[in-house]
């Protein structure tokens, strides 16, 4: 079968030098703690003896790949299928260890096959961080230095490339499926990986120390309402409350920081939508996961590598206010977008949805008149506010706590103005209270006493909020 992969060429194909063993130390004075303690020398041994053959078995890999990678036919190989792909690669294994006299154990063997089938066909050493559902986001920092993040906590793998070749190999694979390029004269780029993952890169020059690459995995398993108040994100009250803002077509904007999970926030907000309203979505990568029937998706696009082609998130909310949408989410606001999306919130869009990056309520208002400015739209400073605060209705603050936790930090209504300041008001807090010896945080989600001020607006559409919500209280949830 590899024939009919196999390049076509008329140059012979090298085989990789031998590789020599390294003699064995002489034991010197270790010698007789050895014989004292017998049970160390034991183990150092079996420990020596593993890491040479992890060594080697490294060294064998790498010459397994480099031999794929020059004589496959990877133009070819799209048209195999994986049994055959894997049964090509099993045979080529095969040959090349018992040519150079090593005995793998199945499960050696089988990662082998594996990891071999990645390279030609995967993302290479990416493949098995992929595939963990325990992690979260991955951050390349070069070709030997990869993290990734689990519950919240970044920690460095195990995991590496070969060289900067190969994950410049690896990065082009990736950006190639889509359109995009990456070198030095375009040296960072989006894109979006099979599965809905999030992926950008940037390279050297400007990437000093190697190619800088982060993946923020797509997740298929959505986060209910339920979900996130039995882990802690926040408290049952708050979800009563949650559901009334949505179902009363309240415009919400949810604030936080990179990682925070806004996201995961808005998609289960969504849920609380009548499956009868048509839903339009915006997003630079797709990752919103509506459950309604009617929803149309849409994804902006950066220029080409002719520099043309490009559809930003403004052009699609213009396109979408053209389509009888009942609400319009946009995943993320960040620029002159902000304009038409609160132009959208103020003409009969109501119940529409973004997120913001921000620390707090107030600087997400303060985040809105800075992207109003950027845009370059000059307003008097009282009229750009008037026009924040006729728009927004809540908004909804989540943060990633140092215990890397996520927890939605506080429920804040826009009421409306006082002279020339916008006027808030926190209906729930989370309250910390302080920290476990395993520097876990303690704390615990609190309303603040007053009354919401949208209570008859919650009344008229049958949403009749019991006081008893707005009480302080105390306890974890």
């Amino acid at each position: 079968m590899f024939s009919r992969y196999k390049k076509q060429t008329t140059e012979p194909v090298s085989a990789p030098a031998a590789t020599r063993e390294t003699p064995a130390n002489s034991p010197g004075p270790a010698k007789a703690m050895r014989k004292v303690l017998p049970k160390t020398s034991a183990v150092s041994v079996t420990a020596d003896k593993d890491k040479k053959r992890k060594e080697r078995l490294s060294e064998i890999k790498l010459e397994l790949h480099r031999a794929l990678l020059d004589n496959l036919n990877l133009a070819a190989l799209d048209q195999a299928t994986e049994a055959e792909l894997k049964e090509e690669i099993s045979a080529i294994t095969t040959e090349s260890l018992h040519e150079k006299g090593m005995v793998l154990n199945r499960e050696e063997r089988t990662a082998l096959n594996q990891e071999l089938y990645d390279e030609v066909k995967g993302l290479g050493p990416l493949e098995t961080l992929l595939k963990d559902d325990t992690v979260s986001d991955i951050l390349v920092n070069g070709p030997h230095r990869i993290f990734v993040e689990r519950s919240g906590r970044l920690e460095l793998s195990d995991v590496t490339f070969k060289d900067e070749r190969h994950l410049m190999r690896i990065i082009d694979k990736i950006v190639s499926a889509v359109g995009r390029r990456v070198d030095e004269s375009n040296p960072y780029v989006d894109a979006r990986l099979q599965d809905g993952s999030r992926f950008n890169a940037m390279v050297p020059p400007i990437a000093v120390d190697g190619s800088l690459v982060s993946i923020r995995k797509f997740k298929t398993d959505k986060l209910s309402i339920d979900d996130l108040v039995n882990f802690g994100a926040f408290s049952e009250e708050m979800a009563v409350y949650l559901q009334a803002a949505v179902a009363t077509r309240l415009n919400i904007i949810v604030s936080g920081g990179t990682g925070s999970g806004k996201t995961t926030t808005l998609n289960a907000l969504s849920s609380f939508i009548d499956d009868r309203e048509r839903i339009l979505t915006i997003e630079d990568t797709a990752e919103l996961q509506l459950q309604q029937t009617h929803v149309g998706r849409m994804e902006s696009r950066p220029p080409n590598v002719e520099g043309k082609g490009a559809v930003s998130p403004r052009d699609c909310l213009k396109n979408a206010l053209r389509m009888r949408p009942d609400r319009i989410i946009v995943g993320e606001t960040r620029g002159e977008e902000v304009i038409d999306m609160l132009q959208a919130m103020n003409t009969g869009h109501d119940g529409s949805m973004t997120t913001i990056h921000a620390n707090s309520a107030r600087d997400g208002v303060s985040r809105l008149e800075n992207m109003i400015a950027m845009a370059g739209i000059e307003m008097p400073l009282k009229a750009m506010r008037s026009q924040v605060s006729s728009a927004v209705h809540l908004i909804v603050q989540v943060s990633r706590l140092q215990d890397g936790s996520r927890r939605m930090t506080s429920i804040t209504e826009v009421t409306g103005m006082e002279g020339e300041v916008i006027s808030m008001q926190e209906i729930f807090r989370y309250q910390r209270v302080g920290l476990t010896p395993e520097n876990k945080i303690i704390g615990h989600f609190t309303a603040s006493g007053v009354r919401s001020n949208f209570s008859e607006r919650f009344k008229m559409w049958g949403y009749d909020l019991p006081p008893s919500i707005y009480e302080p209280f105390n306890g974890n949830h």
